[in-house]
């Protein structure tokens, strides 16, 4: 009963938020041109998808956030099992992860110009910039807070260096790495319309963006509401791949 209610329990508030876009779009206290109506957001996507220029825009950023959330993730896994696991580069790396963690995602943005160029590199680096931070701070956070006595038994069996962090350190810390994992990609898609800044003429940052210019707000809701979708599509996917991981262990 419980997992079948679930998902109908999930799909309450996006139904009342709905029914509230409807109503406040037909009180007139909002121009057609701010808040279209719902029924406007589906005209421009069923536009969009017979023009086929849905799907490419679609395909792109998924590529794009899956591109730049494999490299950051990789990144973060290795610096924070490193942080997690040494004193002496907790000391001497930590600090400095942590200012850079500051940095607003915009603020990447003229730099990646200048040093990478237009095409789909800087991209990529500004979405693996995003799901560092949180794959890395999660990690380190987790190996560090792992059992100690965990750590002798595994010793106790012959365990050390790669062994003792593939057999009892990272299982030790898998809830925590998987949830870092999934802040890292909901991550990798705030920082996918900082990304498609860059010169882009494809994705659903770049029809965000061009919308606004061109003022079809139907169109910006559309891109705003299809951010929201796959991107809980994707960290629903990777929920499955815990899940199924857990089972199996």
């Amino acid at each position: 009963m419980r997992r079948t209610w679930a998902p109908l329990a999930g799909a309450v508030v996006p139904v009342l938020l709905l029914g509230a876009w409807q109503a406040a779009s037909a009180s007139g206290v909002w121009s057609a041109s701010q808040l279209p109506p719902p029924a406007d957001v589906l005209a421009a996507l069923g536009q969009l998808a017979r023009r086929g220029e849905l799907g490419h825009h679609i395909a792109i950023s998924v590529q794009r956030v899956l591109l730049g959330f494999a490299a950051g993730s990789v990144a973060g896994l290795a610096l924070g099992g490193l942080v997690g696991l040494s004193r002496a580069a907790q000391a001497l790396l930590g600090p400095t992860i942590q200012a850079l963690r500051a940095v607003p995602s915009l603020a990447w943005v003229p730099l990646l110009l200048l040093w990478l160029g237009i095409d789909e590199t800087p991209k990529i680096v500004l979405v693996a910039i995003g799901a560092f931070f949180p794959v890395y701070s999660t990690v380190a956070a987790a190996l560090a807070r792992v059992d100690p006595h965990l750590v002798e038994v595994g010793r106790a069996y012959g365990r050390s260096g790669a062994a003792l962090l593939g057999t009892v350190l990272f299982p030790a810390a898998l809830p925590a790495v998987v949830s870092g994992l999934r802040l890292g990609l909901a991550q990798s898609w705030l920082f996918l319309v900082a990304a498609e800044l860059i010169a882009s003429s494809m994705g659903l940052g770049f029809l965000l963006i061009d919308s606004q210019n061109t003022g079809r707000t139907d169109v910006m809701l559309l891109a705003i509401v299809l951010l929201a979708v796959i991107g809980k599509a994707t960290d629903s996917a990777l929920a499955l791949v815990e899940r199924t991981r857990l089972i199996h262990s």
